[in-house]
């Protein structure tokens, strides 16, 4: 009987030993399946590559990059321009791919940022705008990141006027003593106007919001001064002089945080690269 656990103990102690090693075997074939994909990506050969990180996914599934390299090599593929169903195909592909990465890494700025760049390029708008505007909802995002999501809405909401009120039939130079002028006046067809206005008192509110959760962003001060800007020309169509010159002030002032943040920031960059090179020196 004694014998017979002895030899029980020896074969799960060989079994055990097996595993471990296929493990550590498969650990090195992955690597080495990392390292030819790397290879083959450097040299512009994507779907070799891509082939490549597969196959280290199936020898090694915890190998936590692996995912984001296999949707970086799919991205690769894609050819932007191109407008084929299968060009298409490749960049869904990509998003799905960069999906699975944030599934299991929701903090990867590059999948995500990759996912809306994708959207945009194969002309799905909408979906790149669900995407980002689900970012700048999402309470579990850290503020700064929030902030940034709605400024790219706002800056779409810019956008929007802008098209409208610098048409050429929708401003005319006038020549005063102080020099030439441009005066604005409404769109032939109301809906531009009301389209126009909405969009800027969006705009508004989504740099408000940025303001709210990172108040040292220029870029959402920046934008916040162009969106009153428009404000103002649209008031000026609308013959509401007192208001358009109120909505300029207010743009201005607007204007001088961000010239002030922008200094601000520029300086706190330079003194934490200064100190990281410090401490890098003294290491």
């Amino acid at each position: 009987m004694k014998l017979s656990h002895s030899r029980a103990a020896l074969l799960l102690l060989a079994l055990a030993a097996l595993c471990l090693n296929t493990g550590c075997i498969n650990r090195i074939r992955a690597k080495n399946q990392l390292n030819e994909g790397a290879r083959a990506y450097k040299a512009g050969h994507f779907q070799e590559a891509e082939e490549h990180f597969r196959r280290a996914k199936e020898l090694d599934p915890q190998q936590k990059n692996t995912d984001f390299f296999i949707a970086r090599a799919i991205q690769s593929q894609y050819k932007q321009g191109v407008d084929t169903p299968e060009n298409k195909a490749k960049a869904q592909a990509a998003i799905d791919q960069y999906m699975q990465v944030l599934a299991n890494d929701p903090n990867n700025e590059l999948a995500y940022s990759s996912i809306a760049y994708l959207y945009k390029a194969i002309g799905q708008d909408d979906k790149q705008i669900e995407w980002i505007t689900k970012r700048a909802n999402d309470p579990n995002a850290p503020p700064d990141k929030r902030a940034q999501a709605l400024i790219v809405l706002a800056s779409k909401k810019w956008e929007c006027s802008y098209t409208v009120t610098e048409q050429a039939s929708n401003k005319v130079t006038v020549m005063t003593d102080k020099g030439a002028h441009v005066q604005y006046k409404k769109p032939k067809e109301q809906k531009d106007f009301d389209q126009a206005k909405q969009c800027v008192l969006d705009g508004l509110a989504l740099t408000d919001r940025a303001i709210s959760l990172d108040p040292t962003n220029d870029q959402a001060w920046s934008y916040k001064t162009n969106l009153l800007l428009e404000l103002g020309k649209l008031d000026e169509m609308d013959g509401k002089t007192d208001q358009a010159t109120q909505d300029r002030k207010q743009a201005n002032d607007a204007q001088q945080q961000t010239l002030k943040l922008t200094e601000e920031n520029k300086k706190k960059k330079e003194e934490e690269e200064k100190a990281k090179a410090d401490k890098e020196k003294a290491s």
